[in-house]
């Protein structure tokens, strides 16, 4: 049995326990863990393709013929539906018959296109609908042995693009030219894994989202985007790699601040210095049995006990999904597991600074196992 029959087989299992004929899966990072298929546009684009699961129908990938090769030689289901532009009634020709025969059918309300959800509120009774997102978010928490391993080679491949980055970040050099050296990086250390390791010949090794980084006056700027500026001695570098690193389309976050040859501004060390405490103050926390909430308490504390404002959240899961559940942040009263994989952030905001390290890591039976790795002490991220 594939990975892929795996857990399609154990989603159904989960259907027949909460009483659901049909599910019709629309996230497009759902299709892809369930079966296998995906398309390389990550884009709603007027196309949407639809992996139906039927208790007594077995699966079915409905999907855009200028798709169909693709499909056919990738997708882990029973049958597939393929529709072309303007032919027909498209995407809705097999929906019906799916349709009346359920009685109970699931589906990914916040993930679902819009043009598929208004055919299926008008098709469907508002009473026969219910969720599958609790269903899938619960089975993608814990990654299997398979899953861990190629998080593990996607913290090779972010660290491999944190060490890039940090190399050509220098006096005189642009923000853009530091985003091309960490997607050379990665994109080589990814093919390098790919070409040794795995069989899937039509997963890209290339990188892709737009590099995260800011420099100088921008540097308070969370999701500030590689430009043009020029860097410039004395000033902060912050460089994050959550939509980077996205390697066999499992995704990690990693972050680190630096600063190029010296501190110009002192008073961002005290600044930097509590984000690192944030962050260590939390993975002392992170380990099996707390709950999800209680890591993001220590390295709240930590953060307003040094005089600063309530923090954003400490963390997030990952996975196929640059978010999945649980999240650690106040509310998520989650108990943590073993097998869970991480994002943990030690973050700080001043008016004119802000300091962030991030590193994923997999929870173990004891603690946890690092996945990413890169110095940060304040002597190590100052770079001569």
């Amino acid at each position: 049995m594939t990975v892929f029959e795996s857990r399609l087989s154990k989603l159904k299992n989960k259907l027949q326990e909460n009483d659901i004929d049909t599910a019709i899966i629309t996230d497009e990072d759902n299709v892809y863990y369930l079966c296998g298929y995906y398309d390389y546009l990550h884009m709603e684009f007027g196309r949407p393709t639809l992996l139906v699961i039927s208790i007594d129908y077995g699966t079915l990938l409905i999907t855009p013929t200028i798709d169909l090769n693709t499909a056919e030689e990738t997708a882990c289901v029973d049958r597939i539906s393929a529709w072309n532009d303007g032919m027909g009634d498209e995407w809705r020709e097999e929906l019906p018959k799916v349709l009346k025969r359920s009685k109970r059918i699931a589906i990914e309300p916040d993930q679902m296109p819009p043009i598929v959800r208004r055919y299926i509120d008008v098709e469907v009774s508002y009473d026969r609908i219910t969720s599958a997102t609790p269903i899938l978010s619960t089975m993608r928490m814990i990654k299997s042995e398979e899953e861990l391993k190629i998080a593990r080679d996607a913290g090779q491949v972010a660290t491999a693009m944190m060490a890039a980055g940090r190399e050509a970040i220098s006096h005189g050099v642009a923000e853009y030219q530091v985003a091309i050296a960490t997607s050379n990086a990665g994109t080589r250390k990814a093919a390098d894994i790919l070409e040794s390791e795995y069989e899937d010949k039509f997963m890209s090794p290339n990188t892709h989202f737009l590099q995260i980084m800011a420099s100088g006056d921008a540097i308070t700027k969370t999701h500030h985007r590689a430009s043009t500026r020029i860097m410039q001695t004395g000033e902060p570098v912050f460089l994050c790699f959550c939509g980077m690193t996205n390697f066999h389309k499992f995704k990690l976050g990693f972050d680190r601040t630096f600063w190029i040859d010296r501190i110009a501004d002192k008073s961002q060390i005290k600044i930097y210095e509590v984000a690192i405490a944030s962050q260590k103050a939390a993975l002392d926390v992170l380990k099996p049995g707390v709950t999800a909430e209680s890591v993001h308490a220590a390295y709240a504390t930590v953060i307003q006990d040094a005089g600063f404002n309530y923090p954003f959240r400490c963390g997030r899961a990952t996975g196929f999904s640059f978010l999945e559940k649980p999240q650690l942040v106040t509310g998520d009263k989650t108990i943590l597991e073993p097998g869970m994989v991480f994002a943990v952030d030690g973050s700080v905001s001043g008016e004119t600074f802000r300091a962030q390290v991030g590193d994923s890591v997999i929870m173990t039976e004891t603690g946890w196992e690092p996945l990413t790795a890169h110095p940060k002490s304040i002597d190590d991220v100052i770079i001569a």
